[in-house]
């Protein structure tokens, strides 16, 4: 289950599977496991209000993304996309490969203060183990057709996994116009890791009422981190 102990005491702090609500929620999860320290204590962490935008020349994506959709998911916390070596996008000099793509309801990032109902990571790694996520946000409207091809295989329980015979490429969850706002944060779930390039998609493709509610249900709960203190960090558009 979602909130049982998981280990042993490390110190002082004892070691409890986090989740999204009660004492296992995210106000304690630095108090959950000595390693999470950086989800109470960090100064870019994730996700934000996004606001207060400044001019800069962001350089258009460079995605190369392969038909790499390999198995889904439920791992208790999320529905989440594994994803086959092969798939990358650059930023500046260096090459961060996708590795894996999980969902978010409603959204963690917000605009002007406002939730979106769905919210899609594309997670990323380079070789030295820095992350780079790229953020869809999706509004309420039609359904979408590449999440009703995923969602065919949702497995309905935690611990349950479903192989995709049929291997679909990430850009298919992307908007076609691909302009993007960037930020310095964090993971959004422990140990809260510092140091993540952020990049939120600025056009929202479409979901339908019944996907998330389909998406919900599987949960069992929401899965959205509160938006976090931005502090001196800038947001560039």
């Amino acid at each position: 289950m979602l909130f049982l102990f998981t280990a042993v005491a490390m110190g002082p702090v004892f070691a409890q599977h986090w989740g999204y609500a009660g004492e296992a929620g995210p106000q304690n999860w630095a108090k959950l496991d000595a390693k999470n320290a950086m989800c109470a204590l960090g100064r870019n962490q994730s996700p934000i209000d996004l606001g207060g935008f400044v001019e800069a020349d962001l350089k258009p994506l460079k995605l190369d993304y392969k038909a790499g959709m390999a198995a889904i998911v439920n791992n208790g916390h999320t529905v989440q996309i594994e994803y086959a070596p092969g798939s990358t996008i650059r930023l500046g000099a260096r090459s961060f490969e996708l590795q894996q793509v999980h969902f978010h309801a409603p959204s963690e990032n917000t605009i002007a203060g406002k939730h979106f109902p769905l919210e899609a990571h594309l997670v990323h790694a380079d070789k030295e183990g820095n992350q780079a996520v790229v953020a869809v946000l999706f509004r309420e409207g039609a359904a979408n057709a590449m999440l009703a091809k995923l969602w065919e295989k949702m497995p309905a329980k935690a611990g349950e996994k479903e192989e995709l015979t049929a291997r679909f490429s990430a850009t298919q969850l992307l908007p076609d116009n691909r302009d993007y706002y960037r930020f310095n944060g964090s993971l959004t779930t422990p140990p809260c890791s510092e140091g993540v390039s952020w990049l939120v998609m600025k056009n929202h493709p479409t979901v339908s009422k019944a996907q998330v509610e389909q998406f919900s249900k599987a949960l069992g709960f929401a899965n959205n981190r509160p938006v976090q203190p931005v502090h001196a960090r800038e947001v560039l558009k």
